[in-house]
């Protein structure tokens, strides 16, 4: 299923990943809800220019974001929206993996097997950490922090799908407003930025939606919205030969998708299983922001 969307994330409600594998089936090949457009919308202000290098404070404060957005009617939503993220620039040869903690209940499992597999292959790796998992795990977050293989990146305050008007997906409630996406992702930047010394340079949100007039939030606020094109686990609902069939098919400049926050599933043995004959291939792994610098 390479470059493919068939398989999307299976999040439960309050940030917890589904358990149930019909349910994960049922969302392979689900583009989330959609509703028409309203018939006329105001003109979204443009977002600032993306930087490689983030800035050490907060680029726009909430209200001055509440008052260039308040009143923007976003016209899209979903995965792809403008804004998003989901492929290496064209001629990098190489893959970014990438691994949500999605905190909360039943979000805040540590697959320990999976780290370990990446760190004995020597592969890089970019982590999306919630911020209820942060808090949860900080013996593992500052063993993670620490390691210069891995790339610390924004998975949000409170989990949630990133909408000016509330949309939701998989039943999980988006923010409201753009007061609550401000919140929903600068809540979490000023953790990590406390407990790293600088501010990560990443966002994706809870379920990974998003229309685009948060989508330009995120990039007032001085972060970059990644996607994926591969879908390594399905939400960590594969069995273990599933993920290393989704993991070796992933081609050059893919950004691929999997979960870190629960272990005994078959995100780490399949891992374990795709990696190596890619290495050997010659494949290339880095962390987003050495391709998108």
């Amino acid at each position: 299923m390479v470059l493919s969307r068939r398989a999307v994330l299976a999040l439960a409600a309050g940030g917890a990943l589904a358990g149930s594998r019909p349910v994960a089936e049922a969302w392979r090949g689900a583009a989330g809800p959609s509703a028409a457009p309203p018939a006329a919308s105001p003109a979204i202000p443009p977002a600032a220019p993306p930087t490689s290098a983030p800035s050490p404070v907060p680029v726009v404060g909430r209200a001055e974001v509440v008052a260039r957005y308040g009143d923007a009617v976003p016209e899209e939503w979903g995965m792809t929206t403008s804004g998003v993220i989901t492929e290496l620039p064209g001629g990098v040869r190489a893959t970014a993996l990438t691994f949500d903690a999605c905190g909360g209940p039943g979000g805040n499992g540590y697959d320990a097997e999976l780290i370990e597999i990446l760190r004995a292959n020597g592969v890089p790796a970019t982590l999306f950490l919630n911020g209820r998992w942060v808090d949860a795990r900080p013996a593992e977050f500052e063993s993670l922090a620490g390691d210069p293989l891995f790339e610390i990146a924004n998975h949000g305050t409170a989990h949630r799908p990133l909408s000016v008007t509330g949309r939701s997906a998989y039943a999980i409630a988006g923010t409201r407003d753009a007061g609550e996406v401000y919140d929903e992702v600068a809540g979490n930047a000023a953790k990590l930025a406390a407990l790293l010394g600088r501010p990560p340079r990443f966002f994706r949100s809870g379920t990974a939606h998003y229309d685009e007039v948060a989508t330009r939030i995120v990039t007032d606020l001085g972060e970059r919205v990644a996607g994926f094109s591969v879908n390594g686990d399905a939400g960590a609902t594969l069995g273990a030969d599933e993920v290393r069939r989704e993991v070796a098919a992933a081609p050059p400049g893919a950004i691929v998708i999997a979960h870190m926050n629960h272990p005994g599933g078959g995100t780490a043995p399949g891992f374990a299983a795709a990696l190596p004959a890619l290495l050997a291939e010659g494949r290339r792994f880095v962390r987003l922001h050495e391709a998108l610098a």
